[in-house]
């Protein structure tokens, strides 16, 4: 098997890194690692330092530097800090690049990754959803290529044959359902955060286990699926499946479905993209049938999770209205950690800050998509951020 030697982790103390850096033990690969790049945890970005010797460790938050560099004092590893620093580690010259800072932080280095010709990973929908188009064109013309982590991208991404994707009639995204699938909406509107990021399947960090539970992370999924597959959003459906088997399903012309099953665990999505278009053999978590028990689907309710049609209209809208989606649900669920809007408050913050950016032609794109990304991204929280007062003051 030829597998990427030069690896680069992108958000290596996060869900996604700690899952990939777990994965390479178990699979017993050596890689040489090239950076690794984590927001603020300098104590455990220096633990994995020590552990896998990248030549760089970069820390984005500025203010964690010096706490880095005195553990890392005397190994000979390269630090750094800034995003600026996370950025230059995305370009070094590794094969294989894994993607997973969360948010709009994440599109910069991923972006850089593409123009190195690197392998990526991709875990951060934001790159996807802000510079879907560009980032795609940029890794093809560049020699690489963009494969995905999600595990309902990489489940579509294993099971669509690009030889017939003019035949495909659907694509089918599976959900939990996250914390509020049976919950009514007089529940959803009295939920605390804690309630919140309580996921039923997954451990994740705040932003995201809050975007299960408002389902805007399938709505950012469809756009995501839109791009990568060349696939209209009209042809792109989600279904909830609690148990968490079927990851994703194709459905071509001759009405045969195809779906990819497995337990819900990261690793071997990840393992996917690290050996594409190889297999990599590791004691994977094996999938039984008959103990896993009864499959179950059902519709979203779209009362309860209005997020899917409000990132289906972002999509047929297009220009800059996916990253101003993008950035308007980041601030209304960072409003909704600090108890300043309810719940229920943060699709509603996120439609009317499109709405008010629409009647202002907020939408168009630059050439260049960093910055127009950029541009539209802070616009649209400062939309934001007056909706929630807005909210907050009512």
């Amino acid at each position: 098997m030829s597998l990427p030697r030069k690896v680069s982790i992108l958000g290596s103390t996060g869900s996604i890194g700690l899952s990939t850096l777990d994965l390479f033990e178990q699979a017993q690969v050596e890689v040489e690692m090239v950076a690794l790049a984590a927001g603020r945890n300098a104590t455990r970005l220096a633990e994995q330092a020590l552990r896998w010797r990248p030549r760089i460790a970069v820390i984005e938050d500025e203010g964690a530097l010096p706490e880095l560099r005195e553990r890392l004092k005397g190994s000979g590893i390269e630090t750094a800090g800034g995003a600026a620093a996370v950025r230059d580690a995305a370009a070094a010259d590794a094969q294989w690049v894994m993607s997973a800072i969360v948010g709009f932080a994440g599109l910069a280095p991923t972006l850089a990754a593409a123009k190195a010709g690197a392998v990526i990973a991709l875990a951060n929908k934001e790159s996807l959803v802000c510079a879907g188009p560009s980032l795609l064109r940029t890794a093809k013309l560049a020699g690489g290529a963009v494969v995905p982590v999600d595990s309902e991208h990489s489940a579509i991404f294993q099971v669509l044959d690009p030889a017939v994707a003019a035949q495909v009639s659907r694509l089918i995204l599976t959900s939990s359902g996250g914390p509020f699938r049976n919950a009514t909406r007089e529940e959803m509107a009295a939920a605390t955060p804690e309630r919140a990021i309580a996921h039923p399947n997954f451990s994740m960090g705040a932003k995201i286990s809050v975007d299960s539970a408002t389902m805007m992370n399938k709505g950012l999924e469809v756009i995501e699926a839109a791009y990568l597959f060349s696939m209209p959003a009209e042809r792109i459906e989600v279904l909830v499946h609690p148990e968490q088997i079927i990851h994703s399903l194709v459905e071509y012309a001759d009405g045969s479905t195809l779906a990819q099953l497995g337990p819900p665990d990261m690793r071997p999505p990840i393992a996917c993209a690290f050996a594409w278009p190889d297999r990599l053999p590791w004691p994977a978590p094996k999938l039984d049938l008959v103990t896993a028990g009864p499959l179950t689907f059902q519709h979203p309710d779209p009362d309860k999770f209005p997020a899917l049609s409000i990132a289906k209209q972002a999509l047929a809208t297009g220009g800059q209205a996916p990253a101003a989606m993008n950035a308007a649900n980041e601030r209304a669920v960072s409003a909704f950690l600090d108890r300043r809007i309810a719940f229920l408050d943060i699709p509603n913050v996120v439609a009317e800050t499109l709405e008010r950016m629409d009647r202002t032609n907020d939408f168009s794109a630059l050439n260049d998509a960093v910055e127009s990304a950029r541009e539209t991204d802070a616009a649209a929280r400062r939309v934001a951020d007056e909706v929630v007062h807005d909210l907050a003051a009512a």
